[in-house]
C-alpha cells in the first residue's frame, strides 16, 4: 500500500539581498560593489532605480556582477509577460509581480519566467488577507513570496498616531501557509531583519531605512561596508535546517 505524503516545505540557506533603492546607475554600482565585498548574496534593482534607469540599470548590474542573482523589483500590475521578458533579457534572475494584479497577469509573469529562465517573486502588499494572498501567489506558480507592508502605509498609519504595522505581525502565519521561500519587507529594524530566518523566512532584504536614506533615496552615511558585513555574518551563521 502506498502512502501519500504532503509536499515538503522548501528549505534554503539564509540569503542576504540588498535593495538598491537609488536613482542613478553610478551610485547603485558603487553601493553594489560595497555590498558584495561585505558578503551580500543577491542584488536588487529597487523600484526607484527601475523608474529612473529602467533596463539600463539592470544591464549595468549584470555587466558588473555576471554571476550574482539580480532581482528586478518591477511591482508588475499589468503587461506581465513583456515586463518579465524585458528584465530577464536585461540580466535579471528574479522579477516581482503583485498579488493584487489580475490572475492572468500573474500567470503571464510565471510563463515568461519559465520561458526566459527567470524566477518569480510574488508580493502580497495591500492584500486584504495577507495569508490568502501568499497562498494565491504560490498556487499560481510563483517561486517566492514577498510578505510586504508598504512604505506609504506604514508611515501614514504612524502619522495618524496608530501603531505602525510590521511584516512580523503575520510572518509566521505566512511561512506556515506556503511551501515556497518567504521574504519579509517593510520597516524592519536591523535586529528584526537579521531574525527573519528564525521565523522561517530565509531571504533577508536590506534597504531603506537600514542601509539607504529612506527620504532622499541615497546611500546612508557611516560605515556601510562594515555594517553590511556584520549583518551578513549574523544572517549566514543561522542554522535553519
Amino acid at each position: 500500500m502506498s502512502l501519500c505524503r504532503k509536499p515538503q516545505k522548501s528549505i534554503m540557506r539564509p540569503i542576504v539581498q540588498i535593495s538598491l533603492d537609488l536613482t542613478n546607475i553610478d551610485e547603485a554600482l558603487e553601493t553594489a560593489h560595497v555590498a558584495m565585498r561585505a558578503g551580500v548574496d543577491w542584488l536588487e534593482a529597487g523600484t526607484p532605480l527601475i523608474l529612473a534607469e529602467g533596463m539600463h540599470g539592470v544591464r549595468a548590474l549584470r555587466a558588473a556582477f555576471p554571476e550574482t542573482p539580480i532581482v528586478a523589483d518591477l511591482k508588475t500590475m499589468d503587461g506581465g509577460y513583456l515586463e518579465a521578458e524585458m528584465m530577464a533579457k536585461a540580466g535579471a534572475t528574479h522579477v516581482v509581480v503583485m498579488a493584487r494584479a489580475h490572475e492572468e497577469t500573474i500567470r503571464c509573469v510565471v510563463k515568461a519566467g519559465a520561458d526566459f529562465g527567470c524566477k518569480v517573486m510574488g508580493d502580497n502588499m495591500v492584500c486584504e488577507d495577507m495569508v490568502a494572498g501568499a497562498k494565491w501567489l504560490e498556487d499560481l506558480g510563483c517561486d517566492f513570496v514577498i510578505h510586504h507592508i508598504g512604505y506609504d502605509e506604514r508611515r501614514g498609519i504612524a502619522a495618524r498616531g496608530h501603531r505602525m504595522p510590521s511584516p512580523l505581525d503575520q510572518l509566521r502565519q505566512i511561512v506556515d501557509a506556503v511551501k515556497i521561500p518567504v521574504q519579509a519587507v517593510g520597516g524592519l529594524s536591523l535586529q528584526q531583519a537579521i531574525a527573519c530566518p528564525k521565523y522561517g523566512a530565509p531571504l533577508v532584504v536590506l534597504g531603506a531605512p537600514l542601509t539607504i536614506d529612506a527620504d532622499a533615496f541615497k546611500t546612508a552615511d557611516g560605515d556601510l561596508e562594515g555594517s553590511l558585513r556584520m549583518i551578513c555574518d549574523a544572517v549566514h551563521a543561522q542554522d535553519v535546517s
